[in-house]
């Protein structure tokens, strides 16, 4: 037997692992799986009015289900090519192409119905009653308080009253 020289396409498949370990270690690797390079997880919302959910990333993958509610937030948690598997409310999971996505921030009220207010703050002004499931947009967060618009008005909920942002997470 006669021993064969590594082609270009063995080279360069040692160089796309070796670099990404000289770079940076196992956090390197990983994010060469990511195809946008943006934190994960994140929030998004439905950019459409029906949205097929699959099993897998691609349309050779079967349905699992169908949104049919446009600016629902859900949360990107994986992301492959130009698909992104999602978590929405109920902590359902589910893969997505991303042209179906945006990048605007909404939040669904979630419990009962809640008191949108004034300012941040318990004692502040009430200025809308929010019922749960409504979709509102996200404007901003400061601490346990957000800024949202919920149909056509304006005012703080806590972030506790609704789903769509991470655990202290700042939105600017």
């Amino acid at each position: 037997m006669t021993a064969r020289r590594p082609g270009w396409r063995g080279i360069f498949c040692l160089i796309a692992l070796v670099v990404p370990l000289a770079l940076g270690g196992a956090e390197a690797l990983a994010q060469a799986g990511r195809s946008t390079g943006l934190p994960l997880p994140r929030f998004v919302s439905l950019g459409a009015d029906r949205v097929n959910v699959r099993f897998g990333p691609g349309k050779q993958y079967p349905i699992n289900w169908v949104f049919a509610r446009k600016g629902l937030p859900v949360e990107i948690i994986e992301e492959f090519d130009t698909w992104r598997k999602i978590r929405d409310h109920e902590g359902e999971e589910g893969w997505i192409h991303s042209s179906l996505l945006s990048s605007k921030r909404t939040i669904m009220v979630i419990g009962e119905v809640r008191d949108v207010r004034r300012t941040p703050g318990l004692d502040s002004r009430v200025v809308l009653r929010a019922e749960p499931g409504v979709i509102g947009q996200l404007f901003d967060c400061e601490e346990n308080w957000c800024r949202v618009e919920i149909e056509g008005r304006r005012g703080w909920l806590q972030r506790s009253e609704f789903w769509g942002t991470r655990p202290g997470e700042i939105v600017r």
